[in-house]
């Protein structure tokens, strides 16, 4: 799969989740095997560019290629300047969030309650298509409710309005991320379009990858929240693609190893106060259905290591109780407040 003249190998893409596709994690799974990987929503609203959160979402310095980063707004020229004001600063590939169902954007008329305006999207996306030299590429939903699912014509708008790729998520913006995708739709904007799809919904195996790629034929796949506590699925999911096989879990001390990462590369990367914090959501979901401890275990983990102030509390809380998993012993754990 190529997107202008990047060659995305795997075809297997990180999804753009607020508050989780920061540059670490994007970092870690494009090491361990996503082709790409696409920055948290970032806002076009200029009068937010130089906050703290926005910096640090508009930070790509070292990051491996192609750095795809995503925008949100609803007023094409304001779209069209943070687009070339991404590009100036290192996106090599500016995409447009019109997928993205929480209440507080949509109320905004941003994210998917772009799909209710045809005539808008139409504006949006050739404004920012001529704003850059970069390729420009889209996210959307199937549409905005089971009576308006109109994802095929926007489809056609984006192709005819220049974007390099779409990507489809399997459900109505009113489903939010309930029930189960649904791939028909993306099968059918695939057939119509000379450009590349993705397909994005539920995929959270290797199995599911290649079904959803033969019943879409689909140019690629996108990840959420199944690589979450779980960066290593683009690996499996790579190795099952190429091979046919199907490659073992990581061992317990791989999954520490590659954990202990992730909360220094975040500490690194946000400040310690800010890094902790972040790091617990990403603590639980490493926890989660660990087949070495109990529930009342990664209970009393998430309680404890929720406690910690400092890195180094963070960081030696989570080695401690993964090294006891590891030797197979029960962890000794402070006792929560």
């Amino acid at each position: 799969m190529r997107i202008g003249p990047h060659a995305i190998e795997p075809r297997l893409i990180l999804a753009p989740m607020a508050g989780v596709t920061d540059k670490p994690f994007r970092q870690l799974c494009k090491r361990l095997g996503a082709g790409l990987a696409v920055s948290e929503m970032t806002t076009s609203d200029p009068r937010f560019w130089n906050t703290r959160k926005s910096r640090t979402r508009m930070d790509h310095d070292g990051e491996p290629d192609p750095v795809s980063v995503q925008i949100a707004g609803t007023i094409p020229q304001v779209m069209a300047d943070a687009a070339r004001h991404n590009a100036d600063h290192g996106a090599q590939l500016i995409d447009i969030n019109m997928g993205c169902p929480a209440k507080k954007v949509c109320n905004a008329w941003a994210g998917s309650a772009l799909m209710q305006d045809e005539a808008l999207v139409a504006r949006i996306l050739e404004a920012v298509v001529k704003a850059v030299e970069v390729p420009v590429t889209l996210k959307i939903r199937t549409g905005w409710d089971a009576d308006h699912r109109n994802a095929p014509a926007i489809a056609r708008i984006a192709q005819d309005s220049g974007i390099a790729a779409l990507a489809v998520h399997g459900r109505t913006r009113d489903q939010q991320y309930t029930g189960t995708a649904e791939y028909d739709t993306i099968a059918a904007i695939k057939a119509d379009l000379r450009i590349p799809v993705v397909a994005n919904g539920d995929i959270d195996s290797p199995r599911k990858a290649l079904d959803v790629l033969r019943h879409t034929n689909a140019d690629a796949v996108m990840i959420g929240r199944a690589a979450q506590g779980r960066p290593w699925i683009f690996r499996e999911i790579a190795h099952f693609l190429a091979t046919g096989q199907t490659l073992p879990p990581p061992s317990l001390a791989e999954v520490r190893d590659i954990l202990l990462g992730h909360l220094q590369a975040l500490h690194s990367f946000h400040g310690e106060q800010a890094g902790v914090r972040i790091a617990r959501k990403h603590l639980g979901w490493y926890a989660k259905d660990r087949p070495e401890h109990s529930f009342e275990q990664r209970r009393a983990f998430l309680a404890v290591v929720n406690r910690a102030q400092t890195a180094q509390a963070q960081l030696q809380l989570t080695r401690d109780y993964f090294d006891a998993l590891v030797a197979g012993v029960a962890p000794h754990l402070p006792v929560a407040a």
